[in-house]
Formats: C-alpha cells, structure tokens, sequence
C-alpha cells in the first residue's frame, strides 16, 4: 500500500500569504463585506500549494468567502491560526473542516478586535503621536518621519510574528484568546488605552476662556479663566474631550461631525468674546 505523502505548506507560501494580508487586508472593502475578499487574498497562495484537484481548490476557497472582520493588526493571529487549520484539513484531519474554520473566524473576530482597537487604536498608536508630537516642535519634520517609520516597522514585524505564530498554534490558541485570560487582557488593556488617551489629551488639548467681567472705571473684577483654574484647573479642556467622547461614543457620531462641531462652537465662541483665537487650541 502507497503511504500517503504529508501536504506542508513551504516557508514561500506562508510569506505570500502574510504579505497579501498585510498590504490587501482592506481588499475591494465594503460595508457589506468588509475583510472577506482580503482574507480570501491571503489563503490563496496556500490553496494552490496545499491543493492539486480544482474541485478541491474551489470547495478550499469558498471556506473563506464568509463575512469576515475585526483589528486588521492583531487579526493577522487568525489568518495564521486558519493557514494551520488548512494544512490540517488537507492532509485529512478528521475534526476539522468547513465548518470549524468558519467557527472559529466568527468566534474570533469580536474578541480579537476588542483587544486589538484597545491595545493598538487606543494604546499603541497614541503613545507614538505623543512621541511624534513632541519631536514636531517648532515645525520639525523628525516627528512624522518618526511616527512613519516607527509605526510601519511595529505593524510588519508584529504581524509577521502573529501570523506565524499562530499558524504553529492553530486552534489552541483559541482558548486564550476566548476564555477567561482573553477576557482579563481586554479589560486590561482597555484600561490601559484610557489612561494612555487621558495623557495625551491632558498634554497636548489646552481650552480656555478669555471671558472678563468689566467695572465701570474699564477694570476687570473678574477674570473667568483664572477663577476656574482656582477651583479646576484644566476643566474646560475635561469637559471638552468628555463631550466629545460622549458624542461619538454613546450618540455614534463621526469623528469629521465632531471636528465640524467644534469648529461651530469655536467660531461662535470667538465672536461672543468667549474665546481668544489664541488660547482655544
């Protein structure tokens, strides 16, 4: 009897299929569809290799034509595990196929794209403007050459690593991800990406006020901003970044309205004599 020969994904595929998602993960994007065609990009490459029958390629494939979606960055962890999963299946394994693949996608995504816009949109990704912000000062161009660099070079490698690793992990790393660690590092991070925005909007957000109260001599008896940094110093700036946060994330507005808004506000402001062009920033 012939023994049947191992189906093993080569070094070559694997980086062709990271690299599809890395540079075509928003492939012909939509609302409908999202990341499915992106994800279909990078199983590609190991579709051909793993499968020589068409039949088989084309019943491979439609495995990722299902809705796909979550943190582009962190996700690239399920495109890994999923290229494990395959070479699995093609060589026969008898808990895995269509169905468990697709399982394990869908059961992904929302806690993946919890840790990931936690950790990398609200931690990672502040922490590196701060850095840029600080190094622009004075009209330097090091800050954006810095944040340019820096951030494509965390993306790669750190993607690249993910992949990999969980394509050695396949399904085991399901369990972390879902269970009661996954659940205790989403908490964490989250709280760490608000302390992280909190800093940044603290250090670089400045409100105030040039609203003055006059005597009939032409004195100022009351000066608003300086008795509202007696009392809270920096609240305008608070209750500005809190509304905000309050209108995109309870009311579910755009962060351009928002922008928009406040540039009414700021307007309107300046013409009442509320705010200084200067001091409102």
């Amino acid at each position: 009897m012939e023994k049947k020969v191992e189906r093993k994904l080569s070094k070559k595929a694997l980086l062709k299929s990271f690299h599809n998602w890395y540079y075509g993960h928003l492939t012909c994007f939509s609302q409908e569809h999202m990341q499915t065609f992106g994800y279909l990009c990078a199983m590609l490459p190991l579709v051909e290799e793993l499968y020589k029958d068409e039949d088989e390629k084309a019943k491979a494939v439609n495995t990722y034509t299902a809705f796909f979606n979550t943190e582009p960055q962190l996700g690239t962890v399920i495109v890994g595990m999923t290229a494990g999963l395959e070479e699995a299946r093609a060589n026969g394994a008898d808990d895995v196929d269509e169905e468990t693949i697709n399982s394990l996608r869908a059961g992904l995504m929302g806690p993946v794209a919890g840790i990931g816009d936690s950790l990398i949109v609200g931690t990672v990704i502040p922490i590196l403007l701060g850095i840029a912000m600080g190094m622009s000062t004075g009209g330097s161009p090091l800050g954006a050459v810095f944040y340019i660099l820096v951030w494509n070079l965390f993306a790669y490698f750190g993607m690249k690593f993910l992949y990999f690793k969980g394509y050695r992990l396949g399904g085991k790393a399901v369990d972390f991800l879902i269970g009661a660690q996954g659940e205790a590092l989403r908490d964490a991070v989250s709280t760490l990406g608000g302390i992280v925005i909190g800093a940044v909007a603290a250090t670089w957000v400045s409100v105030k006020t040039s609203l003055q109260l006059f005597n009939e001599s032409g004195e100022a008896y009351l000066v608003l901003q300086n008795k509202l940094d007696e009392v809270f110093p920096g609240l305008l700036t608070a209750a500005f970044i809190i509304v905000c946060w309050f209108l995109m994330a309870k009311k579910k507005m755009s962060p351009i309205k928002v922008m928009l808004l406040l540039v009414v506000v700021a307007f309107i402001g300046v013409l009442v004599g509320f705010f200084n062009p200067g001091l409102a920033y």
